[in-house]
Order: C-alpha cells, then structure tokens, then sequence
C-alpha cells in the first residue's frame, strides 16, 4: 500500500512497508569502506545520492554499485 508521510516538513509518498528499511537494502550502509557520510571523504557517488535525495526530497537505496568494497 503506498501512504503519504510527512518527511522534511514536505509531503512523500512511500510503499509503507519500506518504511525506514533504505539502509538495511542500500550496499553503502552494509560496511561499503568507501562510505563515511558527513565527511569530506565520503564516496562521491554517496555523496552525489545524497545531495540528489536533500534536494529533491526522495530516499534512494544502492542496489549496485561499481565502488562497493566490504570492510
């Protein structure tokens, strides 16, 4: 069921039963080394989602990635 929230001061749309679950799907948050969010040496395709996300007010998950390295 898709449902509306509240995100940001801003109204999103969300399939509610991936709520809160981008991290646990997404490959930067499970160990990637080149992931340091909130630094200067954050990976810049990360980097670049992020900045898309804010900007847009979207939630994106990194299903593949060319940089992906485990810790």
């Amino acid at each position: 069921m898709i449902i509306k929230i509240k995100k940001e001061n801003k109204e999103v749309s969300v399939q509610e039963h991936l709520i809160g679950k981008r991290q646990e799907y997404s490959l930067c948050w499970q160990n990637c080394i080149h992931f340091k969010p909130h630094t200067t040496s954050n990976c810049p395709i990360a980097q670049e989602l992020y900045e898309h996300n804010l900007i847009n007010s979207i939630a994106t998950a990194v299903w593949e990635c060319p940089k992906f390295k485990a810790k």
